[in-house]
């Protein structure tokens, strides 16, 4: 005989992990600073991927005008100025990451508790089912 309560429980854990599951069991198989390090280290990666080739395009731009005046203290007063703008990228860039990471981290651990919430409700109505009797199978 099916129990009512069980299967509307039963349900509702599995639309959660449909749902849900995506977004928070693979955040879950990580400490916090462990997840977002990984990502601060991604973003690190990407963005200095991406500056380096938009430093290159821009180089090869204005190549001609970089070699005509092949004046070194303007060559090197462009690149402080391009080193300061991405230092300056990049710490913004990896405070968002940072900030993305954490929330998204906050999300899965609320999350991940209402989930074994559910299961221990639905394990304790299996006990109880067991001890009134009502759980076992004839042979």
């Amino acid at each position: 005989m099916l129990n009512e309560d069980r299967l509307k429980l039963m349900t509702s854990i599995g639309m959660f992990e449909k749902k849900e599951g995506k977004r928070i069991f693979p955040v879950y198989r990580y400490f916090r600073s462990d997840y977002i390090g990984k990502h601060l280290l991604r973003s690190f990666l990407g963005f200095s991927i991406c500056w380096v080739l938009g430093t290159a395009l821009v180089v090869l731009y204005k190549a001609e005008d970089i070699l005509a005046t092949l004046n070194f203290n303007e060559i090197a007063g462009y690149g402080k100025t391009y080193i300061g703008a991405y230092l300056a990228g990049l710490v913004v860039y990896l405070l968002i990451t940072y900030w993305v990471y954490w929330r998204r981290y906050e999300y899965a651990s609320r999350g991940m508790k209402v989930y074994v919430a559910k299961l221990k409700r639905l394990e304790k109505r299996y006990e109880m089912q067991g001890k009134n009797g009502q759980g076992g199978r004839k042979a």
